[in-house]
């Protein structure tokens, strides 16, 4: 089987990143490191909840499907590559994956980036930039390929921190909420997606957009939370069960195309992640007719068809996607990628070969070439052996 890039995987944060990257005066506001209700090692965030375990955001070896559950794992006891960049190198390879694609955890940025002051908000950035790109990718370089997390108190801070991701080393940008900081995208984001298409830095969207404000309120004990997550009846979490992104991105999507923003910035290359792929030619499709029937009265004018911008400046991530990889060619072969999302429990790691080899099973050699590997490796300027 040919190498395997993932184009969409994680990290958990490490238990000292906030002693050794946060600036020291904002590191009493920092997330805790506390146990959860079964011993095991969990996050206290700033949203009123009660702490998030690392149970389904990491890998253990030997754990069934049988045995997930939120509670009772451990830092010491999970693999380590969850948060080390030299052990994460040996779990990929024994997946049969050269290089991935790694992407923040987005229930840790919320704690900076939401209902809090702006020097807050950056240096929690700051420090997770920091850590990824001189720690955990500093490991293997041309293996382990950082997606910088974007600030959203302003074009001029998101810029800047943009630069800086660029100078470390990252290959791309994650926007969690618009760089403006604006309800909606507008005019002021403009003036960020011109320094993305200067850098050449692909913009990330991982399954959807959070405006800035408050935290929602989350439950307060162990036993709420587990009544949340559908574990005190035995229910199912709708979210872990249903595709994650669908009900967003292809809206997201229409509003980028829509508002002239590629006319604008046509060398601009923005990634749909973890939100799949089978939705994307109905969805073109949709978008075309839409356009056509009410550009006129809606006075939109764009310079080519909807779908001729998904071809040219849209890629997609997926893990397992049967319907899509059957319509590979609707979508475009070349803006279509595979991924594990390791290390969360959606992953099929260390069978990720078997996995694809089963769903890509009547995909010709090479394109499925493109699909694992050439993709990604292209648009992030992955060069192994060279």
């Amino acid at each position: 089987m040919d190498p395997m890039i993932s184009s969409d995987s994680h990290i958990v944060e490490p238990p000292d990143l906030w002693e050794r990257w946060l600036t020291p005066e904002l590191r009493p506001r920092a997330p805790k490191l506390v146990k959860d209700e079964e011993g095991g090692d969990a996050w206290l965030y700033n949203d009123g909840g009660a702490p998030a375990p690392l149970g389904l955001v990491t890998v253990t070896r030997g754990r069934p499907r049988e045995e997930l559950r939120w509670s009772g794992a451990r830092y010491s006891t999970i693999n380590q590559g969850n948060f080390r960049g030299d052990a994460r190198v040996e779990e990929m390879l024994e997946d049969g994956v050269v290089a991935e694609v790694i992407y923040s955890p987005q229930r840790t940025m919320r704690h900076f980036m939401l209902g809090t002051e702006d020097d807050f908000h950056l240096a929690g950035i700051h420090a997770y930039n920091d850590w990824l790109a001189k720690d955990f990718c500093a490991q293997a370089p041309e293996r382990l390929i950082g997606i910088g997390q974007m600030p959203s108190v302003g074009v001029e801070a998101a810029i800047a921190e943009m630069r800086r991701c660029k100078e470390m080393g990252l290959r791309g940008v994650l926007l969690s909420a618009w760089p403006s900081g604006n309800l909606n995208l507008s005019e002021a984001d403009d003036a960020f997606f011109a320094e993305a298409e200067r850098l050449g830095l692909p913009i990330s969207i991982h399954c959807g957009l959070s405006a800035r404000g408050k935290v929602p309120s989350k439950p307060k004990t162990p036993t709420e939370e587990k009544a949340a997550r559908g574990e005190a009846t035995g229910g199912k979490q709708v979210s872990a069960l249903s595709g994650a992104g669908l009900d967003t991105m292809p809206l997201i999507m229409g509003e980028i195309i829509l508002t002239g923003v590629h006319d604008r910035f046509p060398k601009l290359k923005f990634v749909s992640v973890e939100a799949g792929i089978g939705w994307v030619p109905y969805y073109t499709e949709q978008m075309d007719d839409r356009y056509d029937r009410n550009k006129y009265w809606a006075k939109i004018k764009l310079d080519r068809q909807p779908s001729e911008y998904v071809r040219s400046n849209w890629w997609f991530t997926f893990i397992i996607d049967h319907y899509g990889v059957a319509n590979r060619h609707a979508i475009g072969i070349d803006n279509i990628m595979w991924s594990t999302d390791y290390p969360h429990h959606g992953c099929d790691w260390p069978q990720s070969r078997r996995v694809v080899a089963e769903m890509m099973k009547d995909v010709p050699a090479a394109e499925w070439r493109k699909i694992v590997f050439e993709n990604a490796a292209r648009l992030y300027g992955i060069r192994l052996g060279e």
